[in-house]
């Protein structure tokens, strides 16, 4: 989906129509106040003070009406300049836009639009006439803090989207029915992948046994992809001393997203927001030679970060994940050969899944924040220097995002677009000086020396979490045939004839290390039919009496109607092909 704010003409468009909801709200409830309107990736929205009156989604057809008919009558819109004094009269009514205004700095020429009766605070651009607003829509009514604090009321938060054309709107709504319709939360309930419940809590999501034989499937895939590439796999504990993360420095840096501290007799322990500090430990555990490393240390490890439970999201935000984590220890001569190497491998790991439309971000410090990032300058400049220069002579096409990197170092971030428009960090190759410092690494170089080794932070997969919410979005469930949770569904037609030939087919599957379901329930066979299309399963096979006569098999591929019929061998083949080249 387009990102409206991004794009110069809607962005212009959707600033204006957001003045326009505005207009109207305040036609039909005369003593609305406002707070925000901007421009979002998915159009506009405006925060609206009702005091006790209540705006339902049954609502937003009156508001859209009146929207309508100031469009009809081509209001000019007219922009204003205002010296602080002329706007806090102006607004003097207004408390959210006395705050805006007390909040300007002195001398600062203040700018508003006004179209007819209605006037606004806005930086602008707008268009030059409502009549250019004809085509929008309203999308939703929610709530929100004011200035997003909890502490604070709660306003009224109208959605909605405007378009130059009636066309360009509709293809848009429709797309986002069909983001709608991907939704992973959506999708994860009706096919029975996970779910939540507050006697757990939220962000606390239970993966169900579909959802955790993908899951497995996804484990299972990437510790054997590792394990070619020379990975040793560890199990470390979910618990770290307080002083554990002082010593990495994630203390200072992290803790506010950590679970608080759990004190037990002279001990303080935590549950741990990331692996890097065991892993340190790992290595630390005996003495290496240079003509030990590159060490690779890959860990599937559960992690837990506390998130509000208003921002928690499904799978993708969540308070406790499992990350396809790994630390690799390395001489400085090995940097650009391993970043390589993990650039190949999340290359090779996107072509498995058929990812495609993703890029590389070199995320480096903001020079001006000091409490956010480790200070040290000598310590930034080369390490952002040198994985800008591997990542140059590796000849990646990247941008520069400043204010992203980790507290202790660089890092390459993978961007994912989602099926659903959302730009999601999926991988990350971190540079990192800091942690062998702190930890005291060392190995034994060729003279002999004690030297430290630079640590390489990766994650392929990410967290399997939001991996698993991306890819439910990408395939809209319907997994590719290795992922499925059940692969193969057998409906007998009749089963007092079909049965038992059923039965033989099913055990043949399991003999083959296939996920099967053998529907024998005294349900109608086009009801089971259905039901197996409902549940994606990619393939179904109906048996009737050709199938149990001629020992065969008659399967239909999910997605398509055409029934074929094959040997039982010859369908054997085709789902172990299938499986093994991950079609």
């Amino acid at each position: 989906m387009i990102n409206i704010k991004e794009d110069e003409k809607l962005n212009t468009l959707n600033h204006s129509a957001a003045h326009l909801l505005a207009h109207a709200v305040k036609h039909l409830y005369p003593n609305a106040k406002f707070w925000v309107g901007p421009v979002i990736e998915e159009g506009f929205y405006y925060d609206i003070d009702l005091d006790d009156e209540v705006i339902t989604e049954e609502d937003l057809a009156k508001i859209t009406k009146e929207m309508k008919k100031i469009v009809k009558s081509d209001k000019l819109i007219k922009r204003i300049e205002l010296s602080k004094e002329e706007a806090l009269e102006i607004f003097k009514d207004d408390p959210y836009k006395i705050d805006l205004i007390e909040n300007m700095p002195e001398g600062k020429i203040i700018t508003a639009y006004k179209q007819d009766d209605f006037i606004d605070l806005c930086r602008g651009p707008h268009v030059d006439t409502t009549k250019k607003l004809k085509h929008f829509k309203l999308l939703k009514v929610s709530g929100a803090y004011y200035k997003g604090d909890s502490k604070n009321k709660v306003l009224q938060r109208i959605y909605g989207i405007c378009f130059e054309n009636e066309e360009d709107l509709e293809k848009h709504l429709a797309d986002l029915e069909d983001a709608k319709n991907r939704d992973h939360r959506k999708l994860g309930k009706e096919l029975e992948l996970f779910m939540s419940h507050e006697l757990v809590g939220p962000g606390l999501q239970m993966w169900l046994p579909k959802g955790a034989t993908v899951r497995t499937e996804l484990e299972n895939y990437i510790r054997t992809k590792e394990t070619k590439e020379g990975y040793n796999h560890v199990y470390t504990p979910s618990l770290g001393s307080v002083d554990l993360y002082k010593t990495s420095g994630h203390w200072d840096h992290y803790k506010d997203d950590m679970f608080p501290v759990m004190k037990m007799d002279n001990e303080e322990l935590v549950l741990r927001p990331m692996n890097c500090p065991h892993h340190m430990l790992v290595y630390k555990n005996k003495p290496h030679s240079y003509r030990d490393l590159p060490i690779r240390i890959g860990e599937l490890a559960p992690d837990f970060r506390y998130e509000a439970s208003g921002a928690v999201c499904g799978l993708e935000r969540v308070r406790q994940m499992c990350q396809n984590d790994a630390h690799l220890f390395v001489r400085p001569d090995q940097i650009k050969e391993e970043v390589s190497s993990v650039v190949n491998l999340i290359l090779s790991v996107y072509e498995d899944f058929n990812i495609k439309d993703y890029s590389f971000r070199l995320s480096l410090r903001d020079k001006d924040d000091k409490e956010k990032y480790f200070d040290d300058d000598e310590m930034w400049d080369k390490a952002e220097t040198e994985l800008r220069k591997v990542l140059t002579d590796l000849n990646l096409d990247f941008y520069e995002a400043k204010g992203e990197a980790a507290f202790y170092g660089p890092k390459l971030d993978v961007q994912i677009k989602s099926a659903i428009g959302h730009d999601v960090t999926l991988s990350t190759c971190q540079l990192d000086f800091l942690l062998p410092e702190r930890f005291d690494l060392t190995y034994t170089n060729e003279k002999g020396e004690k030297v430290r080794p630079v640590v390489i932070h990766r994650a392929i997969l990410g967290t399997f979490d939001r991996f698993m919410a991306f890819l439910i979005e990408e395939t809209k469930g319907a997994f590719p045939l290795w992922l499925a949770p059940t692969q193969v569904n057998i409906i007998p037609v009749n089963n007092e004839y079909h049965l038992n030939y059923s039965k033989e087919l099913e055990q043949l599957l399991k003999d083959n290390d296939i996920r099967v379901n053998l529907d024998s329930r005294d349900e109608k066979l086009g009801y089971k039919v259905r039901e197996s299309v409902t549940k994606k399963i990619p393939f179904t096979l109906i048996i009737g009496d050709k199938e149990r006569d001629t020992k065969t098999i008659s399967y239909r591929k999910y997605g398509t109607e055409e029934t074929v019929n094959v040997s039982k061998e010859e369908f054997i083949d085709l789902l172990n092909d299938t499986i093994k080249n991950k079609n």
